[in-house]
């Protein structure tokens, strides 16, 4: 695989970052940048951004409303943004139930929701661990029973990141309880002003509230709302999971790390010399360094695997892991890097204390507490290596 650019790809780069100079607002790169929540304003207007030009859905086909790219402008498109500092694209409806939806869904699921979910109608959100089913996800006891043509759902749902934004939620159900757990469950779409539905906040170690549990008391839908087939959902699920374990590596964002985790050495002074020239802390940027290109290379070949397959494969699991380490040990070597000024959280610093670092650091350590769950979300990396062993190397 030729790994360097070609004029049109090039081309397609400098298209990008014109783009993006000319049109991601300065007042919500500066909130990414700083490592600050954002609100749902912001993420929806950069939404409506993007979607004008037609990159918003990134994955999808032209026939579906996606510009069409391929892997390579994919890969291009998001490292330009990370540079940027734009904000993550929310990846629930656009980069998870929309390719389900194409792949699986029905000629009139399409057409009512891919449209409602580019043009920001609807904000979807995830319903798949619960309390005693995360990495174990086909252990899950949410049920969902057919009444005449209505599905009646019990239940709860952890972890569902900001739910408090959204008024849709896909949920995987059990609808066969004598099944083998992998074969009783079903992919079913729910709106959430559905009667009977509790949406609770979740506060994180670092204070923010991302994520929530939601409960479902005798919820019902319409059984049109099933997608794929009855009790077929694990393979609805496993297809969505690669998916979301792509986006989870975060190449670009560890990228736009490494050059913080440099910048920050470059200032920073131990003993009268700069952090940068202390040969251990040196090598540590220097691995991670060489971590994550082999990971940016290996990102490209699964891209273009995914391209000819039509999916990303198992070995999703592989970037899931590199990615999420590689982030966290340069989370790690920012805190390191600032010392003490890393301490304080926002709130302590809202309470008029005064700490002295460099510009921009104040959120750091709300990023790399905020950073931990990334080895476990979607699956944990421990999880992960075992999919490998038994899908990849066929152990």
């Amino acid at each position: 695989m030729d790994l360097s650019f070609t004029k049109e790809e090039l081309a397609f780069r400098d298209e990008v970052r014109s783009y993006l100079a000319d049109n991601l607002p300065e007042r919500i790169s500066d909130a990414v940048r700083r490592g600050g929540e954002l609100t749902k304003e912001m993420m929806e207007e950069w939404h409506a951004i993007l979607q004008r030009k037609g990159w918003l859905a990134t994955i999808w086909p032209k026939e579906y409303g996606g510009p069409g790219w391929t892997p390579v402008q994919k890969h291009i498109f998001e490292e330009e943004c990370c540079r940027a500092y734009a904000p993550r694209i929310v990846p629930f409806g656009l980069s998870m139930l929309g390719p389900v939806l194409i792949r699986f869904g029905t000629e009139e699921q399409k057409a009512e929701i891919l449209p409602r979910i580019l043009d920001g109608t609807d904000w979807w959100c995830q319903g798949y661990s619960e309390p005693g089913a995360g990495s174990d996800l086909a252990s899950l006891k949410t049920r969902a029973v057919r009444d005449g043509d209505e599905w009646v759902i019990n239940g709860q749902k952890t972890w569902t990141t900001l739910g408090q934004h959204a008024n849709k939620i896909f949920c995987l159900c059990r609808t066969d309880p004598d099944a083998k757990q992998q074969e009783g469950i079903s992919f079913i779409l729910v709106d959430l002003d559905t009667p009977g539905i509790e949406m609770r906040p979740i506060k994180l170690i670092e204070g923010g509230h991302e994520v929530n549990e939601v409960f479902f008391t005798d919820v019902r839908v319409p059984y049109g709302n099933l997608v794929g087939e009855e009790n077929k959902g694990w393979t609805i699920a496993k297809y969505l999971l690669t998916h979301e374990r792509t986006g989870i590596a975060g190449v670009g964002f560890s990228m736009q790390s490494l050059e913080e985790v440099k910048a920050l050495a470059r200032k920073v002074k131990r003993g009268g010399k700069r952090l940068i020239d202390d040969p251990l802390f040196a090598a540590r940027i220097a691995q991670a360094e060489v971590d994550l290109e082999a990971m940016k290379i290996t990102n490209l070949r699964m891209l273009f695997r995914a391209q000819e397959m039509g999916a990303p494969g198992p070995e999703t699991s592989i970037l899931k892991i590199k990615g999420t380490v590689i982030h966290q040990e340069l989370k790690d070597l920012a805190r390191r890097a600032l010392g003490p000024v890393a301490a304080p959280f926002p709130g302590y610093l809202a309470e008029g204390n005064i700490m002295f670092g460099p510009d921009g650091t104040e959120h750091n350590a709300a990023r790399y507490f905020n950073n931990r769950k990334t080895s476990i979300f979607g699956g944990s990396n421990e999880i992960q290596r075992n999919i490998l062993s038994k899908a990849a190397l066929e152990l």
